[in-house]
């Protein structure tokens, strides 16, 4: 013959009550209709928040599954730019030597078109103000000059040397976004820190 453990008594949920009662069924958590309803709108938007947020969940895990080789490329190039572009954030635009109020880039001394090897290359990227960049082609000559100052001219002879053909997958566009993240993260830290 089965025997049945007596229930432990509970208290009330609802924050009004807070009596205690022994439940009748399994994942009772009031102790009548009327506390039920009384807390009802509180569990609701718990469940729509839990809802919402698995249907999130589930459409970032959708859009990763779609995302093509180019667009994880696109991150962690913008990734790469903004570290540079905070790297070098009192340094002057590498081509005219000014400070001014306008926007940067991240401008390459050898192209990512020219030499896509060079792409994620540390030295090869400088900051550049957008005139600099877009509309004198990266003032080329005058961005030698100055990466020659900068990085002397065994490095620039490197920079302008051939290079084996590199080949990213996936995984390596992934890792080298989260890695320059972080060091953006970092370079914004300590410079928050010496102010």
């Amino acid at each position: 013959m089965l025997t049945t453990k007596p229930r432990k008594p509970k208290l009330c949920k609802n924050p009004e009550c807070r009596t205690s009662f022994v439940p009748q069924r399994l994942g009772q958590a009031v102790c009548n209709y009327a506390c039920g309803l009384a807390i009802k709108d509180v569990h609701q938007d718990k469940a729509r928040k839990a809802l919402a947020e698995i249907g999130r969940k589930e459409l970032r895990a959708a859009k990763e599954r779609i995302k093509t080789k180019g667009q994880y490329m696109r991150e962690a190039q913008a990734a790469f730019n903004a570290w540079v572009r905070e790297r070098d954030a009192s340094l002057p635009c590498i081509s005219c030597g000014r400070h001014h109020q306008g926007s940067y880039d991240a401008g390459h001394y050898r192209t990512v078109g020219s030499n896509p090897t060079l792409r994620f290359e540390p030295l090869n990227c400088h900051k550049q103000c957008v005139p600099c960049n877009q509309h004198k082609s990266g003032d080329i000559v005058n961005y030698r000059i100055s990466l020659v100052q900068r990085i002397g001219a065994k490095l620039v002879d490197w920079l302008e040397g051939p290079h084996e053909p590199q080949r990213y997958t996936i995984e390596d566009l992934k890792a080298i976004k989260a890695d320059y993240r972080a060091k953006t993260r970092q370079l914004k830290n300590l410079q928050a820190n010496c102010q």
